[in-house]
């Protein structure tokens, strides 16, 4: 486990990569980070990943220029759904993809906007499993979710900002007979597995986002179920 620096077509992305005990290849993994950067939460997130047999790769979309503009620019191009973001995500794949160690299955999985963004990504990127948690659901999400991979999705009741998002996930998976498994938490609120602490955790609490110990814990196992099913190696 350690730092890693990945190349992209438009910049040097630094990265921190979970590696699992014993000998690969291993299903890999994306960890995409929240709004927050690359913290000890996210490089949390790709640990407990690598602990259940994944490799696990969180890169930093943020590393690449200042903080505020890298924001914007990720932003305006989830609003766009393309651009250098899209790409980013689309290189670190294959950059996960063409090591010795990652074997012929890949998930991402995102927190927050990055939750959005693993939503964008379920279609036309080569991802066999994808596990956005409390991610913005789009308005035209039935055509988005047109050739999606296998989908687990997090979220919170007591999240004002994402309001019926849930609902509208699961309805428009079932509606395409994609494989999922979505769940609402009704009495956590927006960023429930993310443990953050220090101001960050302060002003989530301020805004009703905090982390909840159950909760988080249920839909990590959640994911442990449905990636061990759609990302295991296949057999003969």
């Amino acid at each position: 486990m350690g730092d890693v620096s990945i190349p992209t077509q438009h910049h040097q992305l630094k990265a921190y990569l979970a590696t699992p005990a014993g000998q690969g290849p291993w299903p890999g993994v994306i960890v995409l980070h929240d709004i927050f950067g690359l913290t000890d939460v996210t490089r949390g997130h790709a640990d407990w990943l690598a602990q259940e047999g994944y490799l696990a790769v969180a890169p930093d979309l943020f590393s690449w220029g200042g903080r505020i503009r890298c924001i914007r620019a990720l932003m305006q191009d989830l609003a766009a759904r393309r651009g250098a973001a899209f790409d980013d995500v689309d290189a670190v794949r294959q950059w996960l993809a063409d090591r010795s160690d990652c074997g012929s299955k890949i998930g991402i999985i995102g927190f927050c906007a990055t939750g959005g963004f693993a939503i964008l990504l379920s279609a036309g990127h080569g991802f066999s499993a994808a596990a956005p948690n409390y991610g913005q659901v789009p308005n035209d999400i039935d055509a988005i979710l047109n050739g999606a991979c296998p989908m687990v999705a997090s979220y919170g009741g007591r999240d004002r900002t994402l309001k019926g998002a849930a609902a509208r996930l699961s309805g428009a998976l079932e509606r395409r007979q994609i494989e999922c498994d979505v769940k609402e938490y009704p009495n956590a609120g927006h960023s429930f597995l993310d443990d953050h602490t220090g101001l960050i955790g302060v002003l989530g609490a301020v805004l009703g986002s905090s982390y909840r110990d159950e909760d988080a814990a249920d839909a990590r196992s959640r994911i442990r179920t449905f990636f061990a099913h759609h990302l295991a190696p296949s057999t003969s």
